[in-house]
């Protein structure tokens, strides 16, 4: 009897053990799909925004290399591509729409900047959360989640400075801005999203220090 009660006890602990290897492997690989899934859509929409943008695009650069010390952004202007006049069309991504495009070649990212952070906007993409508007002179703010997964502003800890930041917002003008200050503040300081920047486009990329929230 006590080698049957035995047997039961294992094989339920068997049972158990092979249901939450099941549940592990559909959680890691519906994670999985979704990154591929968010990555590929977000992709699809910056190339046909960036598209639309180098059709109207007289490449003129113009090198405005800054070296800023002072406490500041992920950014100090470098080369700028002046674009023409905005077509009058409006992408949407999302429902939300799209103000320009981010992207970070050294953490291989691209994403579309949407309009507003919305808990839903910044599930799929990066935000606009405040300052003069994208690549405006002043300082804009850019926010994403940090997932600890590669996906958004997860890996901006890989970031030093020098390292190239390109947005593209829909005049069609794409600006290079250059790293030069990377900083942790308090979930409650938002002092620095408001500076002067002697003349100067700059961005601030905000994201957390722990995961799933910014």
């Amino acid at each position: 009897m006590f080698n049957s009660k035995f047997n039961n006890v294992l094989t339920i602990l068997l049972v158990v053990a092979i249901i939450g290897i099941i549940i592990l492997i559909g959680y890691f690989g519906f994670s999985v799909y979704n990154k591929y899934k968010i990555n590929a859509d977000a992709k699809n929409i910056v190339d046909a925004f960036e598209q639309v943008s180098n059709s109207q695009k007289n490449e003129i650069p113009r090198e405005n290399v800054v070296d800023r010390g002072d406490l500041g952004s992920l950014d100090g202007n470098s080369t700028i591509y002046q674009g023409g006049t905005s077509s009058g069309t409006t992408t949407k991504y999302g429902g939300y729409e799209v103000y320009g495009t981010i992207s970070i070649p050294k953490i291989n990212i691209q994403y579309p900047i949407l309009e507003k952070p919305t808990p839903q906007a910044i599930k799929i993409a990066v935000a606009y959360l405040s300052g003069v508007g994208v690549n405006k002179v002043g300082n804009t703010v850019i926010q994403g989640h940090n997932y600890r997964n590669g996906m958004f502003f997860s890996n901006l800890k890989k970031l030093t400075n020098g390292d190239k930041i390109y947005i593209t917002d829909p005049s069609g003008t794409k600006i290079t801005y250059s790293v030069y200050n990377v900083f942790e503040a308090s979930a409650t300081d938002s002092s620095f999203y408001n500076r002067d920047t002697a003349g100067l486009r700059e961005i601030t990329l905000s994201t957390c220090t722990d995961d799933r929230k910014t």
